[in-house]
This record gives structure tokens, sequence and C-alpha cells, in this order.
């Protein structure tokens, strides 16, 4: 997003550089013509918006780099930076404007020569400062950039300095021979006050005070994310244009980690739409649910402890729990040590559920990964497709399709589509299956796993 909107700032700056220098010029060369100090004292504050600007231009151009090696966070705080160094140049230049106005009230030195060549010069020069202010103003805030806001600010103070000026040189045409010096003073005043305006946000940045509303909407954004149980802490902070936002947050503990990585993907969408601009820290802190199931709390238990169980079976017999587990172990793992970490995990049910708790665990071996096999001929495809037909006869699920068999090195795997009656028990859908799997393991010895798919007509 930075380095789209880099040639807009960097256009707006260098036409500011422009059209600073040749205002700057015309109200000195006009100024001392006549002998004005608060024309000349506008003029050196133009002058110093042309260095402001030629700053802004070469800051902006960095400031928009994206974060590398040395700068985690960006480039952006260089604007800050030189906002800061404008500022010590306006308030320099408004100290000095301030002595000499106070020395010529007290020396009573001659009011400057009237005539329409420098209001014609204030009016151009006003109505060029509103156009740039206009547009630095837009493209600050479209960028979020201080050093442009900065160089806005410049010019809407130039537009006030100026008008001052034009009152002082009706003061002085009136007879008030003290007009220009107090407009002189005037201008001063007014950059002193709206430097100190921006020296504050400027400061506020600096020292990673967070952005006004942004932690709100932030939370916000995150706190709508499915999955997301509540925002425990949001901190936020600006560089240059980007919200950097670091937040902890609950999730449940029964989410798998990829489900916990989707949650985060869509709280950085939904706090970039937010807020733009944005850089999201997410970190995830499990918390148990008050609507856990026991058997997703087992789940948890077993998970936390890298074991792989099924079959989780659990009574309440009002005073106790009565929970059965299957656990899979490696095939060749001794007996003593697949006990032990049975023993294991029944000790940490106990903790979470108390001793009363009831455990049993069935112990099994855990299905090797069988990464090298081929497609079987397509005869034996065919005489094991067949033979499921067969078995699907004597049940209540049929249309055998899909059949596929396998050959691997611990044996035959034989995946298979059916379908049943879609008001049909999900319990006697896999009863029915079971039942074709266990004859086809009977008649065909060499086949080591059956997988069956069973579904509704037409799905």
């Amino acid at each position: 997003m930075n380095e789209a909107h880099l040639p807009d700032k960097s256009r707006v700056a260098a036409i500011s550089v422009f059209a600073s220098a040749a205002m700057a010029a015309a109200k000195f060369a006009v100024g001392i013509l006549i002998g004005s100090l608060a024309l000349i004292s506008e003029a050196l504050h133009s002058s110093v918006d042309v260095i402001a600007t030629i700053i802004t231009w070469m800051v902006v151009r960095v400031s928009d780099r994206p974060a590398d090696a040395e700068h985690h966070y960006g480039h952006g705080k260089l604007e800050s930076v030189s906002a800061l160094g404008i500022i010590a140049l306006l308030y320099v230049l408004a100290g000095g404007i301030l002595v000499e106005s106070y020395s010529r009230l007290r020396d009573g030195a001659p009011p400057p020569v009237i005539s329409i060549i420098p209001f014609v010069v204030l009016l151009v020069d006003i109505a060029v400062n509103l156009w740039r202010a206009r547009a630095l103003h837009r493209a600050a805030r479209a960028t979020h950039s201080q050093a442009l806001a900065a160089d806005a600010l410049h010019f809407a103070s130039d537009v006030a300095g100026s008008v001052a000026v034009i009152v002082g040189l009706l003061l002085s045409a009136f007879g008030f021979h003290w007009g220009d010096a107090a407009a002189a003073a005037a201008v001063a005043l007014m950059i002193a006050a709206l430097g100190l305006r921006l020296a504050r946000s400027t400061v506020e940045t600096l020292v990673d005070r967070a952005p006004e509303g942004v932690a709100e909407r932030g939370t916000a954004a995150i706190a709508a994310v499915p999955g997301v149980v509540a925002v425990e802490r949001l901190r936020a902070r600006m560089v240059g244009a980007t919200y950097f936002i670091d937040a902890v947050v609950r999730v449940p503990r029964t989410l798998p980690i990829d489900r916990v990585e989707e949650i985060k993907r869509r709280a950085q969408a939904s706090v970039a739409k937010a807020l733009g601009d944005a850089d999201l820290t997410f970190t995830a802190v499990p918390v148990a649910l008050s609507n856990e199931s026991v058997r997703e709390r087992i789940m948890v238990i077993a998970r936390n402890s890298g074991l792989a169980i099924h079959h989780v079976t659990v009574h309440d017999l009002g005073s106790k729990l009565i929970v059965s587990i299957d656990l899979e172990v490696d095939g060749e793992m001794p007996l003593n040590e697949a006990h032990a970490i049975a023993n294991r995990l029944e000790r940490s049910i106990g903790e979470q559920f108390g001793e009363e708790v009831e455990v049993d665990t069935h112990i099994e071996p855990l299905e090797p990964e069988l990464p090298f096999g081929s497609d079987a001929a397509p005869e034996r495809v065919a005489t094991i497709a067949q033979a499921l037909a067969r078995y699907a006869a004597d049940t209540e699920v049929g249309d055998i399709h899909n059949v596929r068999v396998r050959d691997t090195v611990a044996g035959e795997i034989v995946n298979f589509h059916c379908r049943a009656v879609p008001t049909l028990s999900v319990i006697k859908v896999h009863e029915n299956v079971d039942a074709i799997e266990r004859a086809l393991r009977r008649d065909f010895p060499s086949v080591k796993r059956v997988i069956s798919h069973a579904e509704p007509p037409h799905a």
C-alpha cells in the first residue's frame, strides 16, 4: 500500500517546492522594496517552507521503503523525525521575527511604502497556498504521512500570515505606524501556535502513543472473526502509514492448529479492512469453553500428550464417570512401554476429572504409513468389485461403485463407495458396511484394509 502511494506523495511534494520558492522570492523582493517587516517575515516563513518541502520530498521516498533486516517496522518514523526538524526551524524563525518586531516597535521604525503591488502579491499567495494546503492535506490523510501533514500546516499558516500582513499594511496606510511590526509579530505567534499543534501529534507518534480509536476498531474487527472467543489484549502503534497491532486472542483449545491458522488469516484480513494498512501480530491463547463435552476434554488431553486415540466412550453413572479409550501406539513397541504410556494418559484424565473417574484403555497397534504402492491389475479390481456386490446384496446398502485396489508391502488396500436410503441412520449404515468389509477380509486374506464411503442416492 505504501509503494502505491509513493508517486502521489512525491508528486505533491515536488509541486510544493516550486510553488513555495516562487512565492517566497516574490514576497521577499516586494518586502525589501517597500520596507515591510511583516512581508519580509512572511517571505522568510515561506523560505522555511521551501526547505521543509525539499526535506519532505526526500523523506517520503525513503519512508515508503519496505521493512528490511535493520528496520523491522519499516522506515515510516523518518517522517516524524523530519517533521520535528521542520518544527524547530519554524520556532527559530518565529523567535527571530518577534525580536525584530519588538525592536521596530521600540525604536519607532518608519512605516512601509504602500502601493498596490504587495496586496496583489499577497492575494496571489493566499490563492496558491489555499490550493497547496488542500492538496497536501488530502494526500496526508490518504497516506497517513506526518511529513505531508507538516507541509500542509505550513501552507495553512501562510494563508493566515498573509492575511495578517494585509491587515498590517492597511493599518500603516491609515496612519498607524505600528501596524507593520504588529503584523510581523502576529505572523510569528501564528507560526509558533501551529508548530506546537504539529509537535504534539509528532511526539505522540514517536513515543508510540496509541492512535485515537484504533484499539477499539481493531478489537472489534478481531472479535467479529468466527472462532474468536475474546480479545484478551490489544496494543496499537503507528509507523509511517502502517498500523502495527499486537493482539492476544482467546480461541477454543479444542481447535486443531490449521483451524487456528485460518482464524489468524481472517483476523488479519478483518483488521486490514477496518484500518487500511495494518500489520497484525496474532497470539492465540487456547482456553477451555464452558460447553466443552467430556469427550472433547479427553481428546485435548491426548493431543497435548502427543497421543493418538479414538473410540472414546463416556458413561455417567451419577457418582462417577466411566471412560473407555482406544490408544494407538507403535506396533513394535514392547508392552511395558505401551502400558506406561496408557497409565500416564489415565493419570492425566484423573487429574482433569477427579480420582473417582474410571478409565480403561485398549492398546492397539498404530496403522503404519505405507508410502509405496501401485494400482492392482484391472482383473483383480473386477474380482474384488464383484465380491463386494455379492456381499452388499445381503445388506441394506447397494450400488457398489468407484472400487479401487492398491498393492502395498503390507497387503492390498481396498476403497469403494456405496449408496443407502437417505433416512437410514449412521449406526445402521455403519453396521451394514462393516459386515461387507468383514466378509471381504474373510474371503480375501491378502486384503489388509478396507475403506468404504457411504452416500445417499444421487449424491
